[in-house]
């Protein structure tokens, strides 16, 4: 086992978290409505003043979680920010109080312009708020993410006439993967440290688990996106749809359910499904680098970007194998790890103006510029740099109290 790397990563992903946040703090601050600038071009200007709540919820989590967690990170500055985000999500995100839903997008200053048919604006509404409870102890914010959670179940597993979805006669039932994932990731943030929330929340955690496990079809050797509500893969392209940075980020979901659960067969059974067949099956043998999509018989999927290389699947990547090295030792794992990690920096990272680009050909060319937009926020690279650089000082340590080299 060659701990250098893990040394070496962890200053590499120490040195990269800080420079990263350094871009969102000079740029993405609106100083006179509340809340976050997103649409950022490559040197952090603002090329468009709409705000996504999914993205202003995930920056709030983001500035709370390095506030609370990290203590270089413990500044006033960054608090304050993110309680003005916090502020912003609670006077505007919601488009027409008593009913919970949020909107997708708003103008600068709050008023809504679009609403969608999903629950993730709520979702990352509620990440958002508890960690900002979390950092600031002030309890009003957990109570909001925990009204709101009650919401999302309702739409989920009894009622979701509230979002808004006909039921068209042609509409095949199906159950997509994100739904149960992202319940698993808010479960997981309601009950940390939460003995309360953990027992409420823990028949939900255990369903989205088994959701989750749905996915896999084709005697394991698939994870498809979309299944039909009974777990029996669907007919057509919908059918056949995988998303290998999906079964990855769900991969680490699972590895913390079962760690948190104790389960080693489910830990083990996660390894192999979820973090490195995705990985394998999902990897440009050409010229490296994930694809975003990709239809497991092998027709030309359907979405426009799937053979382009999209940030967000790399940062999950490099989150599960490191995750899953922690908890099984296989070297394997590391040594995929350390691949994606140096393509990765290689590719995304931008050394002149900061932050990550998103967007590449397959090739690994940058083929879009923008920092930020309505999809990519400061989440995705900064979770996986702080993620990644405490699973490697927890590495670093333990190697140096066994006395490993």
């Amino acid at each position: 086992m060659d701990f250098q790397v893990l040394r070496d990563w962890h200053e590499k992903f120490s040195q990269e978290l800080d420079t990263v946040m350094e871009f969102w703090l000079r740029h993405s601050h609106d100083e006179e409505y509340g809340g976050f600038f997103t649409c950022l071009g490559q040197d952090g200007k603002v090329y468009d003043d709409l705000k996504y709540v999914w993205l202003q919820g995930r920056q709030v989590w983001t500035y709370s979680r390095l506030y609370r967690k990290v203590p270089r990170f413990r500044r006033p500055e960054l608090l304050q920010a993110a309680q003005a985000g916090g502020e912003f999500l609670l006077q505007h995100a919601r488009v027409a109080p008593p009913s919970q839903k949020c909107a997708f997008v708003l103008t600068r200053d709050g008023r809504p312009v679009k609403i969608q048919r999903t629950i993730f604006s709520e979702c990352f509404y509620v990440l958002g708020l508890d960690e900002l409870g979390r950092a600031t102890g002030e309890t009003r914010y957990q109570k909001e993410a925990l009204t709101m959670m009650e919401a999302i179940v309702r739409w989920v597993r009894e009622d979701p006439t509230e979002l808004g979805r006909p039921q068209l006669a042609g509409t095949i039932p199906h159950d997509s993967m994100a739904v149960p994932m992202m319940l698993l990731n808010l479960v997981d943030q309601l009950s940390e440290g939460d003995a309360e929330a953990a027992a409420r929340f823990s028949e939900l955690g255990s369903w989205s688990a088994q959701q989750i496990l749905m996915h896999v079809q084709r005697n394991g050797t698939a994870v498809l996106e979309n299944v039909s509500e009974d777990g029996k893969e669907l007919p057509g392209c919908l059918g056949r749809q995988q998303n290998p940075g999906h079964a990855l980020e769900a991969g680490w979901f699972l590895l913390r359910y079962a760690q948190c659960q104790h389960d080693p067969a489910l830990l083990s059974q996660t390894v192999e499904t979820f973090v490195k067949q995705p990985f394998y099956s999902g990897w440009d043998p050409e010229h490296g680098g994930l694809f975003a999509f990709q239809d497991v018989d092998r027709f030309c999927p359907t979405q426009l970007e799937c053979k382009m290389k999209l940030w967000w699947p790399h940062t999950e990547a490099m989150i599960a194998f490191l995750m899953a090295f922690a908890d099984t030792q296989d070297q394997e794992l590391l040594e995929l790890f350390d691949q994606v990690a140096k393509y990765s920096f290689g590719k995304f990272r931008d050394p002149d103006t900061g932050e990550w680009f998103g967007y590449l050909t397959q090739e690994g060319k940058v083929a879009l510029t923008i920092k930020g937009g309505p999809f990519k926020g400061c989440f995705h690279v900064p979770r996986a740099l702080y993620m990644c650089e405490e699973i490697l000082e927890s590495l670093i340590k333990k190697t140096e109290t066994t006395g490993e080299s």
